[in-house]
């Protein structure tokens, strides 16, 4: 009614969704009916949000949801998808491999033990790990979950630890990064999880993000890629030669100081590079009128005199860019 988005708790049923104010909540806001419903991947509706996805009922009604990153978007499509498809098959909508299928003893509780592995303390180390020329943020091994099952009792030996881990990731509690650990995820095994250290995972309500290194030395130095990331986002970029605005992910780092920017709508390598050791970042009131662009736009001018004008969603995010950027430029080697 309003056009204003909202962060929900969402539930998965076998036949719709149910969407709740808070997680805790025990009545929902609303129900979206699966039955007869299209849903949309990569919903391009909204050119300043990305991860969208698009569910259009039976009745011709509209919904749209934002996810937190690519993984989280293409996970709630596959499910709402295979749910649908149940529906109008007459078949029950299950996960490839349940609780009762693994066999594992009524006293587990599976999102006590999520809780207990993302323990801050006590539980599961997420770290940076590099495996086929992508960084993967805040994951884990498949070895390391099996060790932390052991070693807090949760299991008896290592085989007991795969059916676990399996009904962790099966129920969406653990999520795969990378193609080994997909793979096994969509398999048809009992265990679909793997323990070993080439299989990586992340918890399915933390900060996971995926970064393409450049593999390319023609095109973009590594060495641009050394420096610690200190912010990233969606932005609107003004083209240089068309002059037409595009939405990019921007990535930001620190010594060397470089902004890079890269297609969101795919996994490729930066489509280019800003440096910005000695760089003038300044907040942009109006352009002409020819530019059909306005509001919360800022500008880069680099030490060689080149421009880049950007728009930011909000006047805050404009704010929180200017300031990172001008913090970095004045650290960057």
């Amino acid at each position: 009614m309003f056009n204003k988005w909202k962060p929900f708790w969402v539930i998965l049923l076998e036949d719709g969704i149910e969407y709740y104010k808070k997680k805790t909540d025990t009545s929902p806001k609303g129900m979206i009916p699966l039955k007869g419903t299209v849903i949309v991947n990569h919903c391009q509706d909204f050119n300043k949000r990305l991860l969208v996805f698009k569910l259009t009922t039976s009745k011709q009604q509209d919904h749209y949801f934002q996810a937190s990153y690519p993984e989280e978007r293409d996970a709630w499509v596959k499910d709402l998808k295979k749910a649908s498809k149940c529906i109008q098959e007459g078949q029950r909508f299950a996960r490839k491999s349940t609780r009762r299928s693994i066999r594992l003893p009524d006293k587990i509780n599976l999102s006590e033990l999520y809780m207990s592995m993302k323990n801050p303390d006590h539980g599961i180390r997420e770290i940076k790990l590099e495996k086929d020329k992508k960084v993967f943020n805040h994951c884990f091994t498949g070895t390391c979950v099996i060790d932390w099952l052991e070693s807090n009792k949760s299991v008896r030996n290592r085989q007991e630890g795969l059916l676990l881990a399996s009904a962790l990731l099966n129920e969406g509690h653990l999520q795969p990064a990378g193609d080994v650990s997909k793979n096994a995820a969509e398999g048809l095994a009992e265990t679909t999880f793997l323990d070993t250290i080439e299989a990586l995972y992340y918890f399915s309500d933390s900060g996971f993000f995926c970064e393409e290194n450049s593999s390319d030395d023609d095109a973009i130095p590594k060495e641009e890629f050394r420096g610690i990331v200190v912010k990233q986002g969606c932005l609107l970029k003004q083209g240089h030669r068309r002059k037409n605005w595009k939405v990019r992910k921007f990535v930001l780092r620190e010594d060397p100081a470089y902004l890079h920017y890269y297609d969101p709508a795919s996994d490729s390598e930066p489509l280019g590079s800003i440096h910005l050791r000695g760089c003038v970042v300044t907040a942009v009131e109006s352009m002409s009128k020819k530019q059909e662009v306005d509001g919360n736009l800022f500008e880069i001018i680099t030490a060689s005199e080149i421009h880049y004008y950007l728009q930011a969603a909000s006047a805050e995010e404009r704010k929180e860019w200017i300031k990172a950027i001008q913090t970095v430029s004045k650290i960057g080697k």
